[in-house]
């Protein structure tokens, strides 16, 4: 009996190591994010609408700055001709247009990222899918993307996934 449960023991070991062997055969591929990000035709035209984007904000911002110049020049010129009150309502004028152009920049900051999200993020998404689906169809476990500066050390074993998604995206 004793003997019987040595071999069944045995015999359950042994398969037991034996799936787990078959198990670490696993595929483990990298890509380098932003190399693919750079390579996409869809970045160029996102690049070039956000700096159009971003040179019409900055024209705002210069004209309402050459404004409150203008009524700061002019304020420091008159100041002695206005009486108290006139001063008075220059100044909070002054102060108000201050404001409203630090208010203005804040703003269009704000709205510069959201554009720059608005454009890129579709290019992200569209690269991230392209990432999973050629994962997926080569049979990788893991894809890890060496671009984001997280893995320290990746074997020569692992496989470097960039030409399998540029096909998938069909760039060249």
């Amino acid at each position: 009996m004793k003997k019987y449960l040595g071999i069944l023991f045995v015999t359950v070991l042994v398969t037991i190591s034996s799936a787990f062997a078959q198990k670490t055969d696993y595929k483990f591929g990298h890509i380098n994010s932003s190399e693919l990000l750079s390579v996409m035709p869809e970045r160029d035209s996102a690049r070039i609408a956000l700096q159009t984007y971003s040179q019409m904000l900055q024209q705002d911002i210069e004209a309402m700055q050459i404004e409150y110049q203008s009524k700061v020049n002019t304020y420091l010129e008159k100041q002695e001709t206005y009486s108290d009150l006139v001063k008075q309502s220059k100044e909070t004028e002054i102060q108000e247009m201050q404001r409203r152009v630090q208010e203005f920049q804040s703003v269009a900051q704000q709205d510069y990222q959201q554009k720059e999200a608005e454009l890129f993020q579709p290019i992200m998404d569209k690269a991230q899918a392209a990432i999973e689906k050629a994962g997926k169809d080569n049979g990788f476990l893991y894809v890890f993307d060496i671009g984001a500066g997280g893995v320290v050390y990746f074997s020569e074993k692992s496989i470097d996934i960039l030409p399998l998604v540029k096909k998938e995206l069909g760039i060249e």
